[in-house]
C-alpha cells in the first residue's frame, strides 16, 4: 500500500477481507453440518435396523456437535468482525465529516 492511504482505510479493506473469509468458513461449516444430518436422516429413514453401528452413530453424532460448535464460533468470529467494521465505518464518517 502507499503511503497516502489512511491507516483506517487499509485496517477498513482488511476487515473486510477477514469478513469475507469467515463468511465462507461459515458457509462451508454450515454445509457440511446439513449435509451430515441430511445423511444420518436418510439412514434413519431406512427403517432398516443395525445397518449402522452404534459406533458409527456416535461418532457422526459426535462429529456433527463439533462441526455445530465450530459454526458457532465462526458465527461469533463474524459478528465480532462486522462490530469492527461498523465501528471503522463510523470512525471513518466522523473523520470525512471533519
Amino acid at each position: 500500500m502507499s503511503d497516502s492511504v489512511r491507516p483506517e482505510v487499509a485496517a477498513f479493506a482488511e476487515l473486510e477481507q477477514l469478513v469475507k473469509h469467515l463468511g465462507d468458513e461459515l458457509a462451508s461449516f454450515r454445509r457440511r453440518a446439513l449435509q451430515a444430518e441430511a445423511r444420518i436422516k436418510s439412514l434413519e429413514s431406512t427403517g432398516v435396523k443395525g445397518v449402522v453401528s452404534p459406533e458409527r452413530v456416535q461418532f457422526l453424532e459426535t462429529e456433527n456437535a463439533g462441526l455445530t460448535s465450530r459454526l458457532d464460533a465462526a458465527r461469533a468470529r463474524t459478528q465480532q468482525m462486522i462490530d469492527r467494521v461498523r465501528f471503522l465505518r463510523q470512525q471513518h464518517d466522523v473523520a470525512g465529516a471533519r
